[in-house]
Parts: structure tokens; sequence; C-alpha cells
């Protein structure tokens, strides 16, 4: 059963279970703390285990502006302090890798471990037919404002973007292209604590070069990778996925 906090003024949604050391589950864009119940079942009988809705999501209200990553981040930051969670372990997919990996590098004396599956983070190279098809899409957008064809321009919008902005609903649509737009790679050099990355082999979402660069990148991190598995992995192979983190974290059980 889900409880409530106020944090950034918001109220979040969460749930925490069990004894021994701390660990955090964060969820991706788009979903909610339940994606995370099959890691939460496994490990609450061996860590104090939390699970939150960001906000905009699951249970938790939307946050009153557009937020950015550090905003997710400053907002993670107080729910660790108001919660007097010591050091967490931190279980992370997609978006809420952005979230963990600020977090990591700008508090490194406060995360035990993490665990990162399907990260994203990293802003993808494009080559020349995506910068065409930007420039044609921003130049037509212009065309039909100042023409005030209002019709053709709200059926233009509704139709472009990935499928998670054109969910995305009120404030929630200006936040994901604001995520979209970080790029954690400057930082990824400042995250101290040992990460374990795991991807899937045909991963789309958030390809398999990215985890590549992430394990170069940062210190101490090491990835493994489900083969012929996609952004899903730790949810298609709960059992894996689960005996992987078991070894990863067999010496921090209480």
């Amino acid at each position: 059963m889900s409880e409530f906090i106020e944090i950034k003024g918001i109220r979040t949604a969460y749930k925490c279970e069990g004894n021994g050391k701390d660990m955090v589950l964060l969820h991706g864009w788009g979903q909610n703390k339940e994606m995370m119940d099959l890691i939460f079942d496994h490990f609450k009988d061996r860590f104090r285990v939390w699970s939150l809705d960001f906000p905009g999501f699951g249970q938790s209200d939307d946050p009153e502006e557009a937020w950015g990553v550090p905003d997710y981040e400053d907002f993670f930051a107080e729910f660790v302090e108001k919660n007097h969670i010591v050091k967490p372990v931190i279980i992370a997919h997609s978006f809420g890798c952005r979230v963990a990996i600020r977090y990591a590098a700008d508090h490194p004396d406060n995360v035990n471990k993490m665990c990162l599956t399907g990260a994203a983070g990293i802003r993808p190279k494009h080559g020349l037919e995506w910068q065409v098809k930007t420039k044609a899409y921003k130049t037509g957008k212009w065309l039909l404002k100042v023409t005030g064809q209002k019709k053709k321009l709200e059926e233009m919008q509704k139709n472009a973007g990935s499928e998670d902005y054109r969910n995305a609903k009120g404030v929630m649509k200006p936040t994901f292209v604001k995520v979209v737009n970080d790029d954690v790679t400057p930082v990824l050099k400042d995250v101290k604590c040992s990460v374990l990355l795991v991807w899937g082999e045909f991963d789309t979402a958030v390809p398999l070069w990215m985890g590549q660069e992430m394990e170069k990148e940062m210190p101490d991190a090491g990835l493994a990778v489900f083969e012929g598995d996609d952004h899903w992995a730790y949810w298609h192979q709960p059992q894996r996925f689960n005996a992987v983190l078991d070894i990863f974290l067999k010496g921090d059980v209480k």
C-alpha cells in the first residue's frame, strides 16, 4: 500500500518495507513504482527497500512547471534526506538512471552501489538525415505559425516526436523535452561508487553502445548484456536480473 509524503511541495507516493541497509528503486519514464515490484519483493527480506513514483507519474502529483533532470535530482535528494535514507543501493531503469547518475556524481559519499539498467542519459550523435528532417520540421512549423494555420500546426505537432512525447500530457510534455536533452556524459567520471550496468543486446531506446560508453567513463563499472533482449530486459528476465543483483550485492546484506 502506498504512503504519501510532501517533497518539493509535491504530494509523492512511495512504499517501504524490510530491514537492513537502504535500497531505493527508481522507475523509468512513463512508468510507476509498480514496475519495480519484482525487484522490491526479491530484496525486502534483506534490505529496507524504498520505491517511489516520480512527480508526474503513478500516484504522485505533477510538478507545477516543466522540470529537467537537475530538478528531479533535487527532488530525490530531499526524499532521501526526509526519510533518513543512509547511503543506499540505487537500482534504476531508463529515465530513473539519469536521476541516479546525477545524484551519485553530486553526492559521492551518499551512495553505496548502483545498478543501472537500460540507462538513458547519453545524447545520441545524429547524422545528416536526422538534421535535414529536423530542419524541415522546424521550418514547416514556423511557416504554419506565421500563416495562421492553427489546425494544421496542431495536427503536425500531434504526430511529431517519439511515442513518449506524444503520450505526455500538460506540463509533462515540456518536461519530457528538457529531460531528453539532458546529457550526463560530463559527470560519468564523477560517479565513484561501484556500478553494475545491465543492458538488453537489442535495446533500441538506449542502444548498447551507450552502456559501453558508460562502462568506459565510470571509474568502477561493469556491463552485463542480456542476449536477445531489449530495453525491458530487467522486466522480461526478472529471475536472471535478480540473480545478477544477488551476486553484485552479496557483501551488502546485513
